[in-house]
């Protein structure tokens, strides 16, 4: 499978989807340090939201084939500047978080993140597991098994 490099402010659900991707039981933990796994990169928000640390998701973003910018559906602003993918020079998907949510707008966040320069956009709940198999059948290479085909 390719990697993938989860970014987005605290609180946007990067943990929640690594724990649903992994098929993990979804419990709430504060990330607060990069987290390796064997195709999942967690950052944590800090990281994006804080000008100082934000050099540190450029070098880790090296170790990925695959840039996701999570924006949560309920967010009322965009952290992503227009056009911000250009500036990355791996493959970059957009993911809207929290989308089963009362007062989600994913429509909104999907054009943010198009609007940031993402062509792919996905729309996931880690709870009850909507849009999750996408983002795994979208980073499986050709030929490659998912979990759940073996």
């Amino acid at each position: 499978m390719k990697k993938i490099i989860l970014i987005g402010r605290s609180e946007c659900g990067k943990t929640t989807l690594t724990q649903a991707l992994k098929g993990d039981t979804i419990h709430y933990h504060k990330t607060q340090y990069v987290n390796h796994y064997d195709v999942i990169i967690d950052t944590p928000g800090e990281y994006i939201q804080t000008k100082n640390l934000g050099g540190a998701i450029a070098m880790y973003s090296f170790e990925a084939d695959v840039v996701g910018l999570l924006l949560s559906a309920t967010e009322p602003f965009s952290l992503y500047p227009p056009c911000v993918t250009a500036q990355a020079n791996r493959e970059v998907i957009g993911i809207v978080t929290q989308i089963d949510h009362p007062g989600a707008d994913p429509e909104q966040a999907e054009r943010w993140l198009r609007l940031a320069g993402c062509e792919t956009v996905f729309h996931v709940s880690s709870y009850t597991g909507e849009g999750i198999w996408k983002i795994l059948e979208y980073l499986r290479e050709d030929g490659e098994f998912l979990p759940w085909e073996i």
